[in-house]
C-alpha cells in the first residue's frame, strides 16, 4: 500500500519558497533524493502533462514550489512502485481534490481467503514511457528485445515486470554486463518458470475461484523462493573456498 502525505502529494524534497525555479535550479533541488534525474526527464514530464510550469516572456520555464513537489511524487512512485504516470496522473488528480490516490483506498470486495491475496491489475506502459523510465535510447531497447530480454504484449504495450527488467539490465550495463553476458540467466529464468507452472498447473484449472487464486499465490511464493536461492547460490559461488 502506498503512504502519501495528507497534506500534499510529495514530500523528502524541498521545493522552498524561495520563488519560480529555472528548471536548472529544479534539477539540482531533485537530484538530493533522485541523483539519476536529467532535464531530459524533467522535460518528458511536462510534456505528458505531469507539471505544467509557467512560461516568462522570453519563452523560459518558471516551476513553483508546487511544480516541484508534483515532479518529487512522480519520479518517487516511478522509483519506488514503478507505476506508470497514466496511473500516477489519477495519483495527482485525486490529491487535487482532496481525496486519497485509488490504489491508497480500501478494496471493497471481500477478500478470498484469510491468507490469499487476490492478484492486482495488470498495468501496462507504452514504449516512449519504458524508454523515458529506464533512461535508455530506442537502439539499447531493441537490442535487449532482440535477445529476449524485454518482449512486449500482443498490443505492444509492456507489462510492469518490463520496467523492472529493463531497469535492471541498464545498471548491470553501466558495469560493463552487455546483453549477449544474460542469455543463460534468460534461459534459466525461463525454465524456472516452466516448472513452477507445471507445480500450480492443476491448481490454475480449478473450478473454484479460491483454489485459482491459491495458484496465483503458491506461484509467486515459489517466484520468490527461487530469486532467493539464486542469490544465494551467486553469493555461495563467489566466496573464496579454502583449498
Amino acid at each position: 500500500m502506498l503512504e502519501t502525505p495528507s497534506g500534499g502529494a510529495a514530500s523528502g524534497t524541498a521545493a522552498g519558497d524561495s520563488g519560480p525555479m529555472s528548471i536548472g535550479a529544479v534539477l539540482q533541488t531533485l537530484r538530493e533524493e533522485f541523483p539519476e534525474v536529467t532535464v531530459s526527464k524533467i522535460r518528458f514530464l511536462e510534456a505528458e502533462g505531469l507539471v505544467e510550469p509557467e512560461r516568462s516572456p522570453s519563452g523560459y520555464r518558471k516551476f513553483s514550489g508546487e511544480d516541484v513537489e508534483r515532479l518529487s511524487y512522480v519520479l518517487r512512485m516511478q522509483r519506488d512502485h514503478y507505476l506508470p504516470l497514466r496511473v500516477i496522473r489519477e495519483h495527482l488528480d485525486a490529491l487535487g481534490r482532496g481525496e486519497l490516490p485509488p490504489s491508497v483506498q480500501a478494496p471493497s470486495r471481500e477478500p478470498l481467503e484469510p491468507d490469499v491475496t487476490p492478484p492486482a491489475p495488470t498495468v501496462r506502459i507504452g514504449r516512449g514511457e519504458l524508454l523515458a523510465v529506464a533512461e535508455v535510447d530506442e537502439e539499447k531497447l531493441a537490442e535487449w528485445e532482440s535477445y529476449g530480454l524485454i518482449a512486449a504484449a500482443s498490443d505492444g504495450a509492456y507489462e510492469l515486470t518490463e520496467v523492472t527488467v529493463a531497469r535492471i539490465v541498464a545498471d548491470l550495463g553501466r558495469f560493463g554486463i552487455e546483453p549477449r553476458h544474460l542469455r543463460a540467466m534468460k534461459a534459466a529464468a525461463d525454465r524456472q518458470a516452466d516448472l513452477v507452472e507445471q507445480l500450480v498447473a492443476p491448481l490454475r484449472r480449478h473450478r473454484d475461484a479460491r483454489t485459482r487464486a491459491r495458484a496465483e499465490a503458491t506461484a509467486q511464493e515459489l517466484a520468490g523462493l527461487s530469486v532467493r536461492l539464486h542469490a544465494a547460490l551467486v553469493q555461495s559461488a563467489l566466496r573464496p573456498h579454502g583449498d
